[in-house]
């Protein structure tokens, strides 16, 4: 038994926007599975493929009241590649945001709807990510996290110390899900979390009694009568499992 990453959950004022940025973004397709839910994959991408994890954007009543503490890291490959990404994103109407980055060879920018994520400078390390180079989690402890999301997923844990741990499919294909040490209270907003899936032949009930005595405690966000559970990590960060697929 084992969960995926299958994808990152942005909560939007509206869902086809969002997601049209996100798509000429990254590069990739949209489709809709149902009103308010715009689906963000490469083109051409058949569940399941951890090369990639995709976005899921959903329309919800009121996204300001909602933060999580998820953000992207996009990939690029020279210098020159990294100044046209975050020249073709100003175009796609992102905006430089002040994170207290101070002097970094990286550009912080948020989306349309005010997300904050990261172009990235060149790295050896994330040269075969595809466009998303990391899904980066802000915590206070990286070791118990990694422990977690280690034990609670099929991911491999490549790095681990007392400031970033980093996992990343078995398969070795696709992003890395990045756990970053940040003890103070974040002063900017995301409303981004991780969806993860059991494999289709698992439970999901099995997966989420299996998670809760890995330390995730079950989380009431309003969600009501649906398909999938929402929990929290040892953490307090809020994820959904979904059903297998």
């Amino acid at each position: 038994m084992a969960l995926r990453l299958v994808q990152v959950n942005f909560k939007a004022r509206d869902d086809t926007a969002l997601g049209r940025f996100w798509a000429d973004a990254l590069g990739w397709g949209v489709s809709s599975e149902a009103p308010g839910v715009t689906n963000v994959e490469p083109r051409g991408f058949v569940w399941p493929d951890p090369s990639a994890v995709c976005v899921d954007v959903v329309t919800v009543p009121d996204p300001e009241t909602v933060e999580y503490r998820v953000h992207l890291d996009l990939a690029s490959s020279s210098p020159a590649h990294h100044a046209e990404l975050v020249s073709r994103l100003t175009d796609l109407g992102a905006t430089p945001a002040d994170v207290g980055q101070v002097d970094v060879p990286w550009t912080v920018l948020a989306d349309p709807e005010g997300n904050v994520f990261c172009v990235l400078e060149p790295r050896e390390i994330y040269r075969d990510t595809g466009p998303i180079a990391a899904v980066v989690v802000d915590c206070a402890d990286p070791r118990v996290m990694a422990r977690f999301w280690g034990e609670a997923t099929d991911w491999t844990v490549h790095e681990v110390n007392d400031d970033h741990a980093s996992l990343r499919s078995s398969a070795g294909v696709g992003p890395y899900l990045e756990l970053l040490r940040t003890p103070e209270p974040r002063t900017w907003w995301s409303r981004v979390h991780l969806d993860v899936a059991p494999y289709g032949d698992d439970d999901q009930d099995l997966e989420v009694a299996r998670l809760r005595g890995l330390g995730a405690t079950d989380a009431d966000i309003g969600q009501g009568e649906v398909s999938w559970k929402v929990m929290a990590d040892p953490e307090g960060n809020d994820f959904c499992v979904l059903s297998p697929r």
